[in-house]
């Protein structure tokens, strides 16, 4: 093995995602950690341009990064770059990812191209826990991975306790898919546990780990964020709308986009959970009855 397989069998056994591209930002490179992080095996990959391979890495507040691209950027400049980023999933749904691009030299020093290195940003340790300790209490979700609606409940109940205590503002949150009828009449049930599936996953991958989201049932979720203002709530809302908007399922003669209508409330010293949770669901009808794909807060 000479020096070159060395180091190539070395990228493909770390556990990063690793790519290279070429100054047209072709891919010409794909290990086996990117395979496993995106879900997109390398023959899907090789030779397309990074932006065309369904990664769409976007920012926070939804900002498709294709369109300001940290690699091009690095191979313009000779700059490294480090960034946190939500690539899609070959399955749909957004991964946080923390991206690292570096330059490629050729042999006569100019940037032939560049690297890009990118980690799962998700606690994994934190995350498997959670799932392990709502398994063993029976408050799991089996479809969404998410707390189920018992659990929802006892969030809420703790929360509001906790509010009555310390005065310690929190929010609620109640989304519901738009047109997710559409999507089963249209495409079965199987179609559309995969859209919830992916709806889940994306949302729980946009929240602080003392934070919540919940499937509350059908193609509802409820979420408490804590300790928030009303500009925070909304905030964290919209960053949950955009981040489902820039996903979407992949077939092969269509992309299925999902939308999400939210209605965002903070709680009150009157609040019940019945009470919290009636405002934030009416909330969100006001955000379908607007159109849809939206957040509307009170």
């Amino acid at each position: 093995m000479d020096d070159r397989d060395f180091y190539r069998e070395l990228i493909e056994e770390i556990g990063d995602g690793v790519y290279f591209v070429d100054r047209e930002r072709r891919i010409t490179f794909w290990n086996r950690g990117a395979e496993r992080l995106s879900g997109l095996r390398r023959d899907q990959v090789l030779g397309v341009r990074c932006g065309d391979a369904t990664l769409r890495h976007v920012d926070e507040s939804g900002r498709l990064l294709c369109d300001a691209c940290p690699l091009s950027a690095t191979m313009k400049d000779g700059r490294p770059r480090e960034l946190l980023a939500y690539l899609q999933h070959a399955d749909g749904h957004r991964v946080p990812v923390r991206v690292r691009s570096s330059p490629i030299h050729g042999p006569d020093g100019s940037i032939a191209g560049a690297v890009e290195i990118f980690e799962d940003a998700t606690d994994d340790f934190a995350e498997r826990q959670r799932i392990a300790e709502l398994e063993r209490l029976a408050l799991l979700d089996p479809l969404t991975r998410l707390g189920n609606r018992h659990y929802a409940e006892t969030q809420i109940r703790a929360h509001i306790r906790e509010f009555e205590r310390t005065r310690r503002s929190f929010g609620t949150l109640f989304l519901d898919v738009d047109r997710f009828k559409h999507f089963n009449d249209d495409h079965g049930h199987e179609m559309g546990d995969r859209i919830l599936s992916m709806v889940g996953r994306t949302l729980a991958a946009s929240v602080r780990v003392y934070d919540s989201v919940c499937r509350w049932g059908g193609d509802e979720f409820v979420g408490m964020i804590a300790d928030v203002d009303e500009k925070t709530l909304f905030a964290v809302a919209e960053k949950m709308r955009v981040l489902v908007a820039t996903s979407g399922l992949r077939l092969p003669t269509e992309t299925i986009d999902v939308r999400l209508s939210i209605g965002a409330t903070l709680a009150r010293h009157d609040d019940s959970m019945e009470s919290l949770l009636a405002r934030a669901d009416r909330l969100m009808y006001d955000s379908k009855a607007a159109g849809g794909n939206r957040v509307t807060i009170g």
